[in-house]
């Protein structure tokens, strides 16, 4: 079941939400400049943010052991950290090259984490808010292989038999190559009859409205009318398009950081 959030906008607050930044892809070399870019985006939006939603695939791969997290991304733990104690709430959604968060999130910057769709009501207005991976139909392979990701037993395995240092090379490079897992193919507007998330959120409108429904994972800036009164909202992503999503209490806005 669904759990349900309500978030309270003061006058001149506002909302703001981004998703897949694939921080260390292809390298980290070669995405310290959209990391830069990501922090400044969040050092100027904390002045008005009445919380942030972190729509998943904030690294481009992710593995917590009990006593090891990955090396790197500094610049962007801290500035969560520093928001964070601030007193702005932040909210993570895990994607499909994160699932393997387990704690350190929550215990170190006290950000919650979702592993599924949560419903939010910011003042009067209902949001349905998730990563997108594996929902709607088709995706089949997709949706096997997070069985197999996110099964207790594997992870296990994985994290006891194999070395970090070994570990985290196996999941950057399957992160980058598994056309499954990094949806490259996927990456072009398939039109409103074939996308799968615009059939999953006309489906659940089916059983209860929602104002908005807010996704990252199709790398797409997109802004769909699902009827009179709902909208599907894709943030796109930090590599192509810079996109994020900004509610203000009354309207939503999909903007481009320059």
């Amino acid at each position: 079941m669904t759990n349900s959030h309500h978030i309270s906008i003061q006058d001149g607050k506002k909302i703001y939400f981004s998703s897949d930044n694939h921080l260390g892809a292809p390298t980290k070399e070669a995405s310290l400049p959209r990391e830069k870019k990501f922090v400044a985006w969040l050092d100027e939006i904390k002045q008005d943010a009445a919380a942030i939603f972190l729509l998943g695939d904030l690294f481009d791969f992710w593995m917590e052991y009990k006593k090891v997290i990955p090396k790197g991304f500094t610049r962007t733990l801290g500035k969560l950290a520093e928001i964070s104690d601030s007193g702005i709430p932040i909210y993570y959604f895990v994607g499909n090259h994160d699932l393997w968060m387990s704690g350190y999130f929550e215990e170190e910057l006290q950000i919650p984490v979702f592993h599924k769709p949560q419903e939010f009501t910011f003042n009067q207005t209902s949001f349905f808010i998730g990563h997108g991976d594996g929902l709607g139909p088709d995706d089949k392979g997709y949706k096997r292989m997070k069985k197999v990701f996110t099964n207790p037993i594997c992870q296990w395995l994985f994290k006891r038999v194999i070395h970090p240092d070994f570990g985290m090379r196996i999941g950057h490079y399957m992160s980058v190559k598994n056309k499954m897992i990094s949806g490259d193919e996927d990456a072009k507007f398939l039109g409103e009859d074939q996308e799968w998330l615009v059939q999953y959120c006309k489906k659940k409108l089916t059983q209860k409205h929602r104002d908005y429904f807010v996704f990252g994972h199709r790398h797409l800036p997109l802004n769909i009318d699902l009827n009179d009164q709902s909208k599907y909202i894709n943030l796109g992503d930090w590599i192509n398009y810079y996109t994020y999503g900004v509610f203000d209490g009354n309207t939503f806005e999909l903007n481009s950081y320059k």
